[in-house]
């Protein structure tokens, strides 16, 4: 049996000291020895330059990564231009997002979805980029239904979409619904379950208002009961996730995408657990 493939996803930093400390984290993390790493981007692409850094550094590093791209508030000609940028410098995957619309931002601009996005990618590229795309068990927060958020869907890989990493979620039945129903209207794409660590009561929470995401009651109030106790949260958060990811990959899920927020203890133990170590 092979091994179930691995990929991480980082932030880029804002100071000199973060870049240090987020290279020392990749080098931890890649004892997983990840199929590919992912940065992402700021509101309207606003962290790019880190992002684009970030990207080259792991390449350099002899590590496959995608840059992550918003094409909220762009049009064709600066779309084109990252383009040209990320082919330069030899990144071959892109995780394809609308965005969010930063404040001030006047409108849309030439893409008002990541199907756009895609379909122009594919235009002026072929088949040049590998191109992950989101998707959302639970719904996307700004979808009016489940059936509207599944269309959007199917939009982006009719685009030609290569694959799917979903937003983080506690629910398996959740994700294998939503595979169920990709599949039901022939988007057949692998869909790579996005795991978030548990590692701060207060920080996940947010999270998970913020996007949409549900935390299962029973999950919040134990969080909630620990108050301030870092090590209880941390060893309940360890156990809740690694139980999530036996129920996932039991279920035969293409792989595990890890949402690091640029720390390695949580992601390396999980993976320790699951026997997921090269």
């Amino acid at each position: 049996m092979s091994r179930l493939p691995i990929s991480l996803e980082f932030f880029p930093p804002k100071t000199p000291e973060g870049v240090e400390k987020l290279a020392a984290v990749r080098q931890k993390l890649y004892a997983l020895k990840p199929q590919f790493c992912s940065v992402t981007y700021g509101a309207g692409g606003s962290t790019q330059d880190g992002t684009l850094a970030a990207v080259q550094a792991i390449l350099a590093e002899g590590v496959d990564a995608a840059s992550h791209f918003t094409c909220i508030g762009a049009n064709r000609e600066s779309v084109l231009a990252k383009i040209e940028q990320f082919k330069a410098a030899g990144i071959k995957r892109i995780v394809a997002l609308r965005g969010d619309l930063p404040s001030g931002y006047g409108g849309f601009g030439e893409f008002r979805y990541a199907s756009d996005l895609i379909a122009f990618i594919r235009e002026a590229t072929g088949r040049h980029f590998h191109i992950e795309v989101a998707s959302y068990p639970e719904m996307h927060p700004q979808a009016r239904s489940p059936q509207d958020d599944l269309n959007a869907y199917l939009a982006k890989v009719r685009a030609g979409a290569n694959s799917s990493i979903t937003q983080f979620f506690f629910n398996p039945d959740a994700y294998f619904r939503f595979v169920d129903d990709a599949r039901k209207v022939g988007a057949d794409i692998p869909v790579v379950p996005g795991i978030m660590p548990i590692t701060n009561s207060a920080g996940i929470i947010r999270f998970a208002d913020n996007s949409g995401a549900e935390i299962p009651r029973w999950i919040r109030l134990r969080l909630q009961s620990y108050g301030d106790d870092v090590d209880s949260i941390k060893a309940f958060g360890l156990d809740v996730v690694t139980a999530l990811c036996e129920k996932l990959i039991a279920g035969g899920v293409p792989g595990l995408h890890l949402y690091t927020m640029n720390q390695s203890v949580a992601p390396l133990e999980i993976c320790r657990r699951l026997g997921l170590q090269a």
